[in-house]
């Protein structure tokens, strides 16, 4: 029997790779959730699950995570995973959007909450991220930090999500992991985000807006890394609650990466440096030592490797 798992956010950047994943490994049936949301051109989305419409095992539900109702009418019988990948992206524009950042990931969360205890689901694996983190100097972040301190809307929803799954986790018989995503790239990568951005200024000829003077550093990490730490997270079950970072433990300031690109590339950057934004941390950098333990997560890709993946994709496209 395959399991049956719902990815939220399936048509998305992450999610589309997982599904991805899941399919080809024969071992599931999977419902895709995702609302088309206009952050970025549908058309992206829809070509990231183009091919997955050919499995049998492959279901897509356009809908708002947090119409309870409507979820519950569609999604028939038992399932077995959640993967919970939905939710409205980015620190800058949850400045702009408090509110709506607030629903679509706290209210979002809870409504998927309810839906694994109707529908008996025994895992339930929530997208979190770095952010959690904020400005905390503790480095490299472990979970074991205590002391988070966001400073963004967008980092409270996260933190917020994950104690609704602690308390989810008490009270009902679903395990709930969170995982703390650290700035993910590869193919699909949204366009808004710094690579993708990045990329196509530079082959363009463009300025880029260098923000932190290009002393700001984040611990990149390739998609399928991440991917790779998902699926060991949907068969984790020593505890009934756990978090977990997914990062690749190795800091590239934002000149080091534009420098990257531009080696790939073959082409200089026309470079616009600017101070830091409000709301954006500094520095991140994971301690992977716990997931490595439990979840046997170890990350293979370099930058190098992952930006030509991610620049052949983007040139697949023009």
């Amino acid at each position: 029997m395959k399991e049956r798992v719902i990815v939220t956010g399936g048509a998305g950047f992450i999610g589309s790779h997982l599904i991805d994943d899941l399919l080809a490994s024969g071992q599931y049936e999977v419902t895709c959730i995702d609302n088309f949301d206009g952050f970025y051109n549908r058309a992206l989305k829809e070509a990231n699950i183009a091919l997955h419409f050919a499995d049998p095992n492959f279901k897509l539900i356009e809908a708002d995570i947090c119409n309870f109702q409507f979820l519950n009418d569609e999604l028939n019988g038992a399932y077995d995973i959640i993967i919970h990948l939905a939710a409205k992206a980015g620190v800058r524009p949850s400045l702009e959007d408090p509110i709506g950042y607030q629903i679509a990931n706290v209210v979002g969360l809870q409504t998927l909450l309810e839906i694994s205890k109707i529908k008996n689901v025994k895992q339930f694996v929530f997208a979190s991220s770095s952010s959690v983190y904020g400005i905390n100097d503790s480095f490299p972040w472990n979970e074991t930090i205590t002391d988070l301190i966001p400073i963004s809307p967008y980092a409270a929803s996260k933190i917020s999500g994950e104690w609704l799954g602690k308390c989810h986790a008490s009270l009902f018989e679903t395990n709930f992991i969170g995982l703390r995503f650290f700035t993910v790239y590869g193919p699909r990568q949204r366009p808004d985000l710094a690579i993708n951005k990045f990329v196509t200024a530079i082959k363009n000829q463009t300025p880029i807006k260098m923000y932190g003077y290009g002393s700001t550093s984040r611990d990149y990490t390739f998609v399928k890394d991440t991917v790779a730490g998902i699926r060991a997270a949907m068969e984790y079950e020593s505890s009934k609650f756990e978090i977990f970072n997914l990062g690749n433990s190795y800091p590239v300031k934002l000149i080091e990466l534009i420098e990257s690109i531009e080696n790939v590339l073959g082409k200089k950057a026309i470079i616009d440096s600017l101070p830091e934004q409000i709301g954006d941390v500094p520095h991140t950098l994971a301690d992977i030592s716990k997931a490595k333990v439990f979840l046997n997560y170890s990350p293979k890709t370099s930058l190098t490797e992952g930006l030509k993946q991610f620049i052949e994709w983007k040139e697949s496209l023009e």
